[in-house]
């Protein structure tokens, strides 16, 4: 049976993350190198759930033996957050100089279409690929949303293909505006928002 977990470590909840995005088109375009990716986009998503752990929230789902199976990764965006510390210089010995202007180049699209109203920012929700179609996302999101709904906090996100886009729109999420593209005829993110419920 699946448990809710909080307490992992950040590393392992990056390979879980990167497992689950390798074959995502976004992280195609960041890193084009089969042989690389799972490895650059781990070292970069354990700077970003460090930061969620102290500025928002990361949930997992564990089986018996202890082995996080899902991940879902929020920022509070409803306060004066500070910003990563020493970010670029982190990301840069992350994942080189030789992936570096790619990374930026993904999160400055993101900040350029992020919303500036209050929310928790679903940054990050991955389920290993052999657990997929199993309703562990759907658990995750049902979880937080329970939370937000409470305190009356809406939520947004950027599905990454019209599949994930779908399973958001069941859970109350509608387009906040139409999908944008990442540079050199890169693929579509979805802008979606959650009014609490």
């Amino acid at each position: 049976m699946l448990a809710v977990t909080t307490e992992v470590v950040a590393g392992v909840i990056a390979g879980v993350i990167a497992e689950a995005f390798d074959e995502i088109a976004p992280a195609q375009w960041i890193v084009p190198d089969d042989r690389v990716r799972r490895g650059l986009l781990a070292a970069q998503f354990e700077i970003l759930v460090e930061h969620a752990g102290q500025h928002g929230r990361v949930h997992t789902l564990s089986d018996d033996d202890g082995r996080v199976e899902a991940v879902a990764v929020w920022y509070d965006n409803t306060a004066d957050v500070p910003d990563i510390e020493r970010y670029d210089e982190r990301l840069g010995l992350a994942v080189g100089p030789e992936w570096l202007a790619r990374f930026k180049a993904f999160d400055a699209v993101l900040l350029a279409h992020h919303p500036h109203r209050p929310h928790y920012h679903l940054a990050l929700l991955a389920v290993r690929p052999h657990r997929q179609s199993r309703g562990l996302g759907s658990r995750l999101l049902e979880r937080h949303h329970a939370w937000l709904d409470e305190r009356r906090i809406p939520a947004y996100l950027e599905a990454s293909s019209l599949r994930t886009r779908e399973l958001y729109l069941r859970h109350g999420y509608e387009p906040l505006s139409e999908p944008y593209h990442l540079p050199e005829n890169g693929p579509p993110l979805f802008p979606l928002w959650r009014h609490p419920r």
